[in-house]
């Protein structure tokens, strides 16, 4: 499990702060989408309902249980103190409230959302700093810093190029590139800022939580080198219109991630424990979801049909990869981090509860079952616009997410 070292834990109120929030505005994504996501299936993505319920997914839920799960996490993996505590909480409640009203504000009156998104840049604006802060102190960069240093300038490009989209939507300004810039904030958001993250991460938590050792490391720096490098080429191809360079960066992130599920397959096969935890074995599975992703926009985009799959593909690409990667890592790291709090200084003087009775594993094979099945409804709706399919798929995966909120939670409560 994940190892704790002396000097370096975190508060723990400082990491849960963001997780909670993370799990209310994951809740309230799905109610915004359940009521409004109807409209995805005439291909009507870019409407004040969707931004608002895609940024509170995205901002509310992924960003937040990632600041959260970071706040945990780097003190573990770069074996140093977080630079500031009483910083992080000022911190979450900045960027809790810019988020708040910002996706309001997107719903009700995009063009007034350039205050709330400001603020929202400011929340990000200061966790960026207090990493780098921390990650300064560190005593010997490694491949790991590489990951999480470059996701953390993709974050802060993302959260830049969302505040001169409202610059543009508000003043005009600009509207020859507004869509090249529209591109390049989802770019950097999605396959910048989480997958890089969740790359570095993932090279820490899969041999923890597979009991993995001697497995070789090489084969992460072709991951960084493949992968960086076709978000630089992905995103010159928006503002250069030029074809082929598309093409070669979506072909050089294939790559990329192609690599990166190899090396973790090398990793799960030096592994001691026979048999791997179910919430980690949907991580697993949401890489090669990721994967299969990656191959069919490339393959996609040597068509003319890409266009039409744009919006399935990103809306898997979020769900499929990046939500199901941090839900099963949460399902680990929540129990881990309550336990140890609470009843860490109680054993040999107390009966504790054992760590597997933290939380209800019976139930996540059955709701991450529902939720992956549902989502191949949403898509499939979006692909043959059906509106009755996207409210069966979009209620299932609503309920499945407030049991899974409702059994993180819960944690809490042992």
């Amino acid at each position: 499990m994940l190892p704790q070292n002396l000097g370096s834990e975190t508060n723990i109120k400082l990491p849960f702060s963001f997780i909670i929030f993370s799990l209310l505005a994951l809740t309230g994504s799905q109610l915004v989408l359940l009521f409004n996501g109807q409209m995805m299936t005439g291909g009507g993505f870019r409407v004040p309902a969707i931004w608002s319920a895609a940024h509170l997914l995205i901002l509310g839920w992924a960003l937040m249980a990632a600041m959260g799960s970071m706040y945990q996490l780097v003190p573990v993996a770069f074996l140093t103190k977080i630079w500031n505590e009483t910083f992080g909480f000022i911190q979450f409640f900045i960027t809790g409230a810019g988020i708040i009203l910002f996706a309001a504000a997107l719903y009700w009156a995009p063009r007034d959302a350039m205050i709330p998104g400001i603020m929202t840049l400011l929340g990000i604006l200061m966790f960026l700093f207090q990493m780098v802060m921390t990650l300064k102190t560190q005593a010997k960069p490694n491949i790991l810093s590489a990951f999480v240093g470059t996701a953390l300038i993709c974050l802060f490009l993302t959260i830049s190029l969302g505040i001169t989209l409202i610059y543009c939507l508000k003043t005009g300004t600009g509207a020859y590139y507004y869509q090249a810039i529209f591109k390049s904030h989802l770019l950097m958001g999605l396959t910048g800022w989480f997958t890089l993250l969740i790359f570095g991460f993932s090279y820490k938590m899969v041999p923890m939580f597979s009991l993995s050792h001697g497995f070789p490391m090489v084969h992460a720096r072709f991951v960084y080198g493949f992968y960086v490098s076709g978000l630089v080429i992905t995103v010159s191809s928006f503002f250069t219109g030029q074809g082929l360079l598309i093409k070669a960066g979506f072909l050089f992130m294939l790559i990329g991630f192609s690599i990166f599920s190899w090396h973790v397959s090398i990793i799960i096969k030096k592994r001691l424990k026979k048999k791997l935890d179910k919430p980690f074995s949907f991580s697993l599975a949401a890489i090669g979801f990721g994967n299969i992703i990656h191959l069919a926009a490339f393959i996609l985009l040597w068509s003319r049909a890409f266009s039409e799959f744009a919006g399935p593909l990103v809306y898997s690409y979020i769900l499929l990869w990046i939500i199901l990667s941090i839900t099963g890592y949460l399902y680990k790291i929540v129990p881990f981090l309550w336990w140890t709090h609470k009843y860490s200084k109680e054993i040999g003087k107390t009966k504790v509860p054992a760590l597997k009775d933290m939380m209800n594993e019976k139930i996540i094979v059955p709701v991450l079952s529902v939720f992956i099945a549902a989502v191949w409804i949403i898509i499939c709706s979006l692909i043959v616009k059906s509106v009755m399919l996207f409210n069966i798929g979009q209620f299932a995966v609503s309920l499945a997410f407030v049991v899974i909120a409702l059994s993180i939670i819960n944690v809490l409560k042992k």
